[in-house]
């Protein structure tokens, strides 16, 4: 049998392998001279014991390829002991590797195998590659090294910094513009619970000076100042102060016994209470006669500018007035959710003029829709009798909502057979529309300028705003307000701290949380907020409980646009950040925000 290349059919003697090993150590030799280049190459080819590149390792496996070897020196060889079952055809021997520094090439290739094939084939991805970003850097003033490795300066941009990594300049690491504030919300909040990887302990149990303090800054309106850089935030007494003041609020009527707040869908909460008022008349209009002066009080400070906005919470419904000023308006404006058919048609009764701001924009997307159509069939009519549809056009239009032009009734000769659509028919197509929002928020009213006063009224002297008979019977809405009025009675956030611990990874973290409880308005939220952001080193998070009825209140329902912001409204007794906040208009929409975050002294708020 004759023997073939890089492989020994049978056991050999070591006499003849020792003679193998000195006849293939010489035909090496004599084809790495330089003085025999193409000899040698030759050589390489025709003769099978002589290729360095073909020999197999000692250990089965696939053949070793080592293109980096210059000489025959150390190269190893097929074991001679190695199993039969390794053994490779000779076609697939006889690939030569190129040499990039003698420039050698092979005269004959065989097909690669499967794995040489998906190494040649991610090397030529990985190269593609490296040229995009190179070419993509390249246009920012970037260059990238040949190794693909690094991200070398430019010198038209010198003050890019020198990346380690392609990864390094990818979407996830730039960073986002800092957010130093989060938009107003003028929902009603019943509950806040934030958390902090340091502690809370600083807001709880005040010392009597410092509630004291906090109580007089707020009935003068005054705000203290504290270091940015807090050390020790328990230490720092005018913090504490301010804390104190951020939590209080006023309210009409005010009953420790009975919870007012909220008063939609509450009637469990007033169960079983003790309600004196519920079946003695003259105890109702003494309440109503106190509640009127209240709510004629807060609409004065409010014209006056000494009362940003207060809110009117009824069993059916939750009214918002706001001053001029406040929410990108520049009058001042209500909005009153959810509302019935039956309140609207009371309000238009006593001349009040609203609008539907979600109805009307539904409304105007449709009607922009339906003219679209018309101009579309006027166009389709027109081609064949231009003269007939022009003639025709004006008369066919009388009833409004009458279903759109008829034009083409009279074009086919048919106008007699077919009934037009009656005008009592219309109406209880509209009164249908109109009742399939009550009760929803679609059914938000804005109301704006002088009627804010009518609705007032209409309010003081409407009966429906007091439920006849339920637990709330004979009890007047609840007035909330952040600065005092006449009748009301100041309350105060409730406001507790818990340690627990959180597990972060393999162990255990100390998480420091505090609960807020109440009814929180828009500026006291703002507030505690402003207060967190230095004592907790700008790292915080917080989730937001919302009276579900008042998150449409967030819409931006006025016409008039507030055009400049030189107006002064220092005298409404809140702090300055609160206010330039509530001036902007609200961007949540039909929604409340959820939770708000602040990392590194930065915003970020989910809805």
């Amino acid at each position: 049998m004759s023997e073939e290349m890089g492989y020994s059919p049978s056991f050999k003697r070591p006499s003849e392998i020792l003679r193998m090993r000195r006849k293939r150590a010489r035909s090496e030799a004599f084809s790495s001279s330089p003085s025999s280049d193409t000899s040698g190459t030759e050589q390489s080819v025709s003769s099978p014991s002589s290729s360095s590149s073909c020999v197999r390792p000692f250990s089965p496996g696939p053949l070793y390829f080592n293109s980096l070897a210059t000489s025959g020196a150390g190269v190893k060889r097929r074991n001679p002991f190695a199993n039969v079952e390794n053994r490779r055809s000779p076609r697939k021997k006889c690939l030569h590797l190129n040499d990039d520094e003698a420039g050698e090439q092979t005269t004959e290739r065989p097909p690669p195998t499967r794995e040489e094939g998906d190494l040649a084939f991610s090397e030529l991805m990985s190269k593609v590659e490296a040229m995009g970003r190179q070419e993509n850097y390249k246009q920012k003033g970037l260059s990238l090294s040949e190794d693909s490795s690094l991200f070398e300066e430019s010198e038209d941009d010198v003050k890019t910094p020198l990346l380690k990594s392609p990864r390094a300049i990818s979407p996830l690491s730039i960073a986002a513009p800092l957010c130093t504030e989060y938009p107003a919300d003028w929902s009603l909040k019943t509950r806040l619970l934030f958390t902090s990887s340091l502690s809370l302990s600083w807001s709880e149990q005040p010392k009597a000076q410092e509630e004291a303090s906090g109580l007089s800054q707020h009935c003068r309106a005054h705000f203290s100042t504290w270091p940015p850089n807090l050390q020790d935030p328990k230490s720092c007494t005018e913090l504490r102060c301010a804390f104190q003041q951020s939590l209080i609020y006023w309210q009409h009527p005010s009953l420790s016994w009975v919870p007012l707040f909220p008063r939609i869908n509450a009637e469990r909460r007033f169960t079983g209470k003790s309600a004196p008022w519920a079946h003695d008349a003259e105890l109702q209009r003494g309440l109503m006669s106190d509640w009127s002066a209240s709510l004629s009080s807060l609409y004065s400070l409010l014209k006056a500018k000494l009362c940003p906005y207060f809110y009117v919470c009824s069993y059916q419904f939750t009214v918002l007035f706001r001053a001029a000023g406040l929410g990108g308006s520049v009058s001042i404006n209500a909005l009153v959710s959810p509302t019935t058919r039956g309140l609207r048609e009371a309000m238009k009764a006593e001349g009040i003029e609203f609008t539907l701001p979600l109805v009307e924009e539904r409304t105007t997307s449709r009607e922009q829709q339906n003219v679209c159509n018309e101009e579309r069939q006027q166009k389709d009519s027109c081609e064949h009798k231009e003269d007939t549809c022009c003639s025709d056009g004006p008369d066919d239009d009388e009833d409004g909502d009458g279903g759109g032009s008829l034009s083409w009734l009279k074009e086919m000769g048919v106008q007699d057979k077919i009934k037009k659509p009656d005008s009592i028919g219309i109406q209880l197509r509209k009164e249908d529309r109109a009742v399939r929002v009550d009760h929803k928020p679609e059914s938000v009213v804005c109301v704006e300028g002088a009627h804010a006063f009518t609705l007032v009224n209409f309010l003081i002297n409407c009966k429906s705003v007091v439920a006849a008979a339920g637990s709330q019977a004979g009890l007047p809405p609840t007035l909330l307000a952040p600065v005092a009025f006449r009748g009301a009675a100041m309350h105060s956030l409730k406001a507790r701290c818990v340690n627990v611990k959180s597990q972060v990874g393999p162990g255990y973290q100390n998480i420091s949380s505090m609960e807020i409880t109440g009814p929180i308005l828009p500026s006291s939220l703002h507030a505690i907020t402003t207060l967190l952001r230095p004592a907790q080193k700008g790292n915080f998070s917080a989730t937001l409980y919302t009276h579900a009825p008042t998150a449409i209140l967030n819409i931006h329902g006025t016409k008039q646009q507030r055009t400049s912001g030189a107006e002064d409204l220092s005298a409404f007794g809140l702090h300055p950040a609160s206010i330039k906040q509530l001036q902007q208009p609200s961007s949540l929409g039909k929604t409340a925000l959820t939770q708000i975050s602040m990392n590194d002294y930065g915003y970020t708020w989910k809805k």
